[in-house]
């Protein structure tokens, strides 16, 4: 597969180390791109259910990607979330083209873009942090189990369904909490005198103009790779959702070992020629 151009990837909400994440998936994505800039926008590592017992090697090649864009000069931002909050201690850590931070703003074609995870403006998580990471496992479980339903169904020639999304559009407060979260970005966004707002974690893809009284801003969402598959794109001064979609990727890359510059017959990164190639992108 011919590999796309891309200026500005945003993806977030991976949950590396969970059942639910669709890292398979995610890597046949980034290794159809040739990105110049990286936004992993909030919780691709899940610290708060990280686990020895559940680490499969599909995980580990997203993280050896990753590294790989770094290497060839890719300029890659990991924004911290919530789930990866124990690397806020090292926010504004910068080592050649990877920049570790808790939030972004950069300037696209005259226009300034925020970037931040958004968990901030999640009460649960400010004053009831235990309960907010019972629910995670709650919901790592629900998609455990929904994995599950779903391979019957496909079995059975039906078709797929989604028990989270079904639950959230049963409950109307989640449907409020969700609107609450876009105004209250887009308004902090307009009053900062930015025109995009771009966050993650209430695994929404978005895209769409929000006005208010003192101006008008395009809250954007990246979405997340549990459920929905999607990251946001930008190119040539337009933003884009782009949807997973199996049909897209027939050449199955990942299983083939599709191997690439620094890397071994095992499809591993050659530790030594990131550490030399890194050496060379500070020099």
């Amino acid at each position: 597969m011919e590999k796309r151009n891309v200026e500005i990837v945003v993806i977030s909400d991976v949950h590396l180390g969970t059942y639910g994440c669709h890292a398979k998936e995610l890597l046949k994505y980034l290794k159809s791109i040739k990105p110049k800039t990286l936004i992993l926008n909030g919780d691709i590592i899940d610290i708060w259910q990280f686990s020895k017992r559940y680490w499969p090697e599909t995980h580990m090649k997203i993280l050896r990607k990753l590294m790989k864009f770094v290497v060839e000069g890719v300029n890659v931002y990991y924004l911290t979330g919530n789930h990866d909050e124990l690397l806020r201690k090292f926010a504004d850590m910068h080592l050649g083209s990877f920049h570790l931070q808790n939030k972004l703003i950069l300037e696209l074609d005259g226009k300034k873009a925020w970037f931040f995870h958004g968990d901030i403006f999640d009460v649960t998580m400010q004053h009831s942090k235990w309960l907010a990471k019972l629910g995670a496992i709650g919901y790592d479980s629900l998609i455990l189990l929904n994995s599950v339903v779903n391979w019957c169904l496909k079995l059975f020639g039906r078709e797929k369904m989604s028990f989270s999304k079904k639950i959230k559009a049963k409950f109307k407060d989640a449907v409020k909490f969700i609107n609450r979260f876009e105004e209250t970005a887009a308004e902090l966004a307009i009053e900062n005198g930015y025109q995009y707002v771009v966050c993650g974690h209430i695994h929404q893809p978005e895209k769409r103009n929000i006005l208010a009284n003192e101006g008008e801003v395009m809250y954007l969402n990246s979405g997340d790779w549990i459920e929905n598959l999607t990251a946001l794109e930008y190119n040539q001064g337009n933003w884009e959702i782009f949807k997973y979609e199996a049909k897209n990727f027939v050449k199955d890359e990942v299983e083939q070992g599709e191997l690439s510059d620094g890397e071994d017959l095992h499809g591993k990164l050659d530790v030594n020629i990131l550490l030399q190639k890194i050496k060379l992108e500070i020099a």
